[in-house]
């Protein structure tokens, strides 16, 4: 990109960054605010999301060449399509029909990136597609590498070689896919914890090579620091727990599809999600072990220096897994626009009493402006 085109585009978004920024209004209940309430509740109030698989088309990726070295074929990745909207198709409970033609146009494109071991179908993936579809708004729920939700594709079968955090490559290239998809609409991209990384990465990814129409990256207690967010995990029994145990299964799934590849007899012993991380990437990967490779996909001030795109970063202080200190540690950017709310826990946000979920009112908040 030439100098003077990059200053045009940082110009525009600049102007548009600064027509879209508001409050975030989140005050919990103070019966809410404990960290660890804000994040277990999360994960427990699901909603009234169970419409949406009546009408999400599930949509397989062509996500560029295999980087593991595992796969001659193109690396598949799955996401889930919902057009704005759609709950105005449901049959309905007064004459069993739904309406036949779409009865608003869409405001734009918004594709959503999981945390670790979450996926498409995740209870805060469902509630914000859930509030954006309803807003006007189409959604493209995009899954990584060896995540998804196991309805319509055993997700560890798509690919031989196991999910890395580095592979953002394959996650850029089906980002392009599902930017073209968008059209002429604007295009945004919104990710939680892990899938807040991604965001954070592709967001700098953008300067070199643009997806189309990007008007705004969201991302919602990133993960800056991925070894410093293991060593979090690693020291809380319950989060260390529910971590290693789904990833755990999700290796041993791989390892029955493909035997001749892996053989993860030695994970069984291993209690730490770090000590795991380090023995699969040593015996597996190029890297030197978990210092390595979790260093190779940091958030890293290169990557803030590199925005071309509004971004805005959502986390709380009290979050027991992403530490304040790795958000104060970043660089300023006329472009970054950062919100570390006092509570909130990791991808929590609970609002009101009885809780409610304010995550995607935030959301929204940011996009509509």
């Amino acid at each position: 990109m030439t100098t003077l085109k990059k200053a045009s585009v940082l110009n525009e978004a600049k102007e548009h960054f600064a027509s879209n920024e508001n409050t975030l209004n989140f005050a919990p209940h103070p019966l809410l605010r404990a960290s660890a309430v804000q994040t277990v509740l999360a994960k427990q109030l699901t909603g009234q999301t169970g419409w949406l698989t009546q009408v999400e088309q599930p949509v397989l990726l062509d996500a560029g060449p295999d980087a593991t070295g595992y796969d001659e074929r193109a690396v598949r990745l799955l996401g889930y399509y919902v057009p704005a909207h759609s709950h105005e198709r449901l049959p309905s409970a007064a004459n069993g029909a739904g309406q036949t033609a779409w009865p608003q146009k869409s405001r734009g494109l918004v594709m959503t990136l999981h945390g670790w071991c979450g996926c498409s179908h995740s209870t805060y993936n469902l509630l914000l597609t859930d509030a954006l579809v309803r807003a006007g708004y189409d959604v493209f729920r995009l899954n990584a590498r060896d995540h998804g939700p196991g309805i319509h594709v055993v997700p560890e079968a798509l690919n031989t070689g196991v999910f890395l955090g580095t592979l953002i490559e394959e996650t850029a290239l089906a980002t392009h896919w599902v930017a073209q998809m968008a059209g002429a609409k604007p295009f945004y991209i919104v990710g939680a914890s892990m899938g807040g990384n991604f965001a954070l990465r592709l967001a700098a990814h953008h300067a070199r090579s643009p997806f189309p129409n990007l008007r705004r990256v969201i991302a919602i207690s990133p993960a800056i620091s991925p070894g410093t967010a293991t060593d979090a995990v690693d020291s809380h029994p319950v989060y260390r727990n529910y971590f290693r145990s789904r990833w755990f299964k999700s290796l041993l799934t791989k390892e029955r599809l493909y035997p001749q590849h892996f053989d993860f007899a030695l994970l069984h012993k291993m209690r730490y999600v770090r000590a795991m991380t380090d023995w699969l990437v040593r015996t597996y990967t190029e890297y030197a072990g978990a210092d390595d490779y979790f260093g190779h996909y940091a958030v890293t001030n290169e990557h803030i220096d590199a925005l071309t795109a509004p971004t805005t970063i959502i986390t709380a202080a009290d979050d027991h897994v992403i530490p304040r200190a790795d958000f104060e540690a970043l660089h300023t950017h006329p472009l970054l626009s950062m919100h570390i709310l006092p509570h909130g826990g990791h991808v929590g946000f609970m609002q009101g009493f009885p809780p409610r979920h304010h995550l995607p009112e935030m959301v929204l908040g940011l996009l509509d402006g």
